[in-house]
């Protein structure tokens, strides 16, 4: 496999507080590689920092053989660098086909006027998306009246409009309740198929559900890195993050 993503010593501090000491992480095309550790790790700031949203003191961020380390969070989603947020408040009201050909739309594929006209493409483009995220029967709600667990699949749905070739995810599965954990994994795995996955998870059955690599943070450290068997069985992992050997 190619490196998609090369993060190379990367450092960032608040304070006297070390956020991330010296990080090196490799992301592959077409991988999904997770980030987990105890909480204040320094796992949320290294993807805020591989998103743009925090600059690091030293260190550099490559993007298929690009550096992006002084790129704005807006210059790296024009390379494809997805990143799933809240819904913004003012497109709450809009259905969730609308917030999809929004995106579409700002990925530069139509005209800005389209979603005005009715336009038939971008709607069928937009429900296909919807179809493969599982929302294909909400296409007409309004996104406010979406569950949380249905939220997180539009966050995902406008990521794969905006041709995300690697997606950066923080705690996908966070609020979600465990009916609709299993379709999120599901639809994770799935996603595979048309780009990387960078993702901070706290469910240890998701992450060796999903992961084909796993990078283990501790104070801003790596710790660990391997398949999940391989970080399962690392005993600092153990020690530090896992609660001791078994």
């Amino acid at each position: 496999m190619s490196v998609l993503l090369s993060v190379k010593s990367l450092t960032k501090h608040f304070g006297a507080l070390i956020v991330t000491d010296g990080v090196d992480l490799d992301v592959n095309a077409g991988e999904v590689h997770a980030l987990i550790g105890p909480n204040g790790a320094g796992k949320s700031t290294l993807l805020a920092q591989v998103a743009g949203e925090i600059r690091p003191e030293s260190g550099a961020i490559c993007f298929d053989g690009t550096d992006i380390t002084r790129l704005r969070p807006h210059q790296r989603a024009r390379l494809h660098i997805g990143r799933t947020y809240q819904i913004n408040s003012s497109f709450r009201s809009f259905s969730v086909r609308q917030n999809v050909m929004l995106a579409i739309i700002a990925a530069g594929k139509v005209r800005p006027w389209a979603l005005f006209d009715r336009d038939r493409a971008l709607a069928a483009d937009a429900d296909e998306i919807l179809e493969e995220v599982g929302l294909a029967a909400m296409g007409d709600m309004s996104a406010v009246a979406l569950p949380h667990g249905g939220l997180r699949q539009l966050e995902i749905a406008l990521a794969i409009a905006a041709k995300a070739r690697i997606l950066l995810l923080d705690e996908p599965l966070a609020g979600i309740a465990a009916g609709e954990a299993s379709a999120m994994i599901e639809l994770l795995h799935r996603l595979r198929s048309r780009c990387a996955l960078l993702l901070v998870e706290h469910d240890m059955d998701a992450v060796f559900a999903l992961a084909d690599r796993v990078t283990v943070l501790s104070e801003g450290r790596v710790i660990a890195r391997g398949t999940p068997a391989e970080v399962a069985d690392d005993e600092n992992v153990r020690l530090v993050y896992l609660g001791g050997a078994a």
